[in-house]
């Protein structure tokens, strides 16, 4: 069960430069920058207003990374959509029955204590959708 979006992911080519941008945005700092070594990026969380959304900016940390491929491809901005759920090994059973394909057969660990899988963007009309769950 989709419980609602934990965060919008923005790709960015150079990730200080873009955090020093939606910190005036935002009216705020950042609550955490984490590496994540398993997708060679960088993260930056802002929480957004009352609500537990989030935006996520990402930047890459190696040329080779999806970030820099992305980044090769298209321009900077929205690259993901990230919804929240209790229980992401039954949710990616349900989405694979529908014959959504999954970009990885297990979940990652991702950043912000997540567990992570992606959907794969043709069958999600153009966007890329990423399921998490909190680590607990």
């Amino acid at each position: 069960m989709i419980n609602g979006i934990e965060h919008i992911g923005i790709a960015v080519s150079d990730l200080e430069k873009a955090t020093k941008k939606f910190e005036k945005i935002f009216e705020q700092k950042p609550y955490k920058e984490e590496l994540v070594n398993t997708q060679n990026v960088r993260t930056v969380f802002f929480n957004i207003g009352d609500s537990n959304t989030k935006i996520e900016l990402i930047g890459s940390t190696n040329p080779v990374s999806p970030i820099a491929k992305y980044l090769q491809n298209n321009k900077e901005g929205i690259h993901h959509i990230a919804l929240n759920v209790a229980d992401i090994h039954k949710e990616m059973n349900r989405l694979k029955s529908l014959g959504i394909r999954l970009l990885n057969e297990l979940p990652n660990k991702g950043a912000d204590n997540k567990l992570i899988c992606f959907l794969h963007p043709k069958d999600t009309n153009g966007v890329l959708i990423e399921i998490c769950q909190e680590i607990i």
